[in-house]
């Protein structure tokens, strides 16, 4: 669709002139005479740009623009002036103009000027959508769970995110700690700032502190520039380490001034740099391990950890395996337009009974795959990977648990193969575990059996 231009001049040579000029360049035209008639034309009706002269009879630009301000703020205004009225000009602009002309009108200035205001309006709006699209994806009730373990973290989430303090987000790999991050950052008065990512194990030991604090041109060899670092480059905003224990003894000293005392000393500088930044940080290891070992900082440890939020592996909340199943479903099927609507019983059973060693990441893998291999619009069994073909045994209850919790999963995972060998029939299943019917309704909400 063509952009909408609106030209008002009181000169009739001068508009019809710019309106030729505009159209053949294919946009959209009307025309006004005065600012009284574009003021009408703007209650009716809708412009991506007005290009107006200043001075007119019955509304001058000026009064025109400050209207169009409040009937229609995101239409862009061009102001147009002669060499001596430069003031009004830088005045309009001060009032809200996009930019100003000067006569005699220059048409391939003018026409520059429209597409470069078109594209930094384009681009402007995009950016509002990504923004508003990543908030309402990292909004903590976006997550997907329902077992006590994450509505714990979700509510653990928010009512830290609008706090300064730092985090601690602890769980093994693939259980979703930077989707966390997200969320702290996004639910906070930082959101509209900075998110940095700093995934401490991928940087090397010897450009860590040089890719953190920055460097002075010369401070190394290789440093043919200024350097402003990850911690300058968060200011104001949200700067998330990721893999938090495998940062050097020798760079934590430095790590924990720059939290304590809100600045950094770039390398190769003495004269520190004050910042403003919040951190988060992760880490799949037991920090207080590595603190009794000697190889994590035990005063960082500390100041880090003032909140810690612990995501639970997916073995711990099996009942939202099928609801992350459907969620990457729909997912998968918004990405690619995609009608696969299902996913049979037997498949999801298969999925809530596997040990995930690569936890959500793993799941999610598993699911993308099965999706390009269904042939229809349900998933089956026969979709999933060679290694979900094998109907599962009762699983091993893994050892340190308490015995009440070891022998309510024993009893969770029974009940649940027995209502599989009998279709589901409650009634089957109670004669089969020689219990009675209600007690086998009580067990299965105690459970939490779906």
């Amino acid at each position: 669709m063509a952009n909408r231009i609106l030209v008002v001049d009181d000169e009739k040579i001068i508009r019809e002139s710019i309106s030729f000029i505009l159209e053949k360049e294919g946009y959209s035209v009307v025309q006004a005479p005065d600012g009284k008639s574009a003021y009408e034309l703007l209650l009716r009706d809708s412009f991506d740009v007005i290009i107006t002269d200043l001075e007119m009879p019955e509304m001058r630009g000026i009064e025109l623009l400050d209207k169009a301000m409040h009937v229609s703020p995101n239409t862009s205004v061009i102001v147009i002036t002669a060499y001596g009225s430069l003031d009004t000009a830088i005045a309009a602009l001060r009032k809200g103009a996009s930019d100003y002309i000067l006569k005699p009108i220059e048409f391939d200035d003018l026409l520059l000027r429209i597409h470069r205001l078109l594209e930094y309006k384009k681009i402007s709006l995009e950016n509002q959508l990504l923004r508003r699209e990543l908030q309402q994806e990292f909004n903590f009730s976006n997550f997907i769970g329902d077992s006590p373990a994450m509505k714990k973290v979700f509510q653990t989430i928010s009512m830290v995110a609008p706090t300064e303090s730092t985090v601690i987000i602890t769980g093994k790999s693939g259980t979703g700690k930077e989707l966390v991050a997200r969320a702290l950052h996004s639910n906070s008065k930082r959101s509209q700032q900075p998110f940095i990512v700093v995934n401490c194990g991928a940087i090397s030991e010897t450009l860590i502190e040089s890719e953190l604090f920055g460097h002075k041109k010369g401070a190394f060899t290789g440093a043919v520039a200024d350097k402003i670092g990850y911690f300058k480059a968060a200011d104001g905003g949200t700067l998330y380490l990721d893999e938090i224990s495998e940062m050097p003894l020798q760079l934590q000293v430095k790590l924990l001034r720059a939290i304590e005392q809100k600045e950094m000393i770039p390398v190769g500088m003495s004269v520190p740099i004050v910042v403003d930044v919040r951190i988060l940080a992760s880490t799949n290891r037991d920090l207080r391990v590595e603190v009794d070992q000697g190889k994590f900082r035990e005063d960082l440890f500390y100041r880090l950890n003032i909140v810690e939020i612990h995501l639970p592996p997916l073995a711990e909340r099996r009942d939202d395996i099928p609801l992350l199943v459907h969620h990457f479903i729909d997912q998968h099927n918004q990405r690619t337009h995609q009608t696969i609507i299902e996913i049979d019983d037997e498949a999801i059973r298969r999925l809530v009974s596997h040990e995930w060693k690569g936890e959500i990441r793993e799941l999610e893998n598993v699911i993308e795959r099965a999706i390009i291999f269904c042939k229809n619009e349900t998933i089956t069994v026969d979709d999933l990977p060679d290694f979900l073909h094998t109907a599962p045994a009762l699983q091993v209850i893994e050892s340190g648990k308490p015995l009440e919790d070891a022998m309510n999963e024993l009893t969770r995972q029974y009940i649940l193969a027995s209502l599989k060998r009998n279709g589901n029939d409650k009634d089957k299943t109670a004669k089969e575990l020689k219990i009675s019917l209600p007690t086998l309704y009580r067990r299965i909400k105690e459970l939490q059996i779906r």
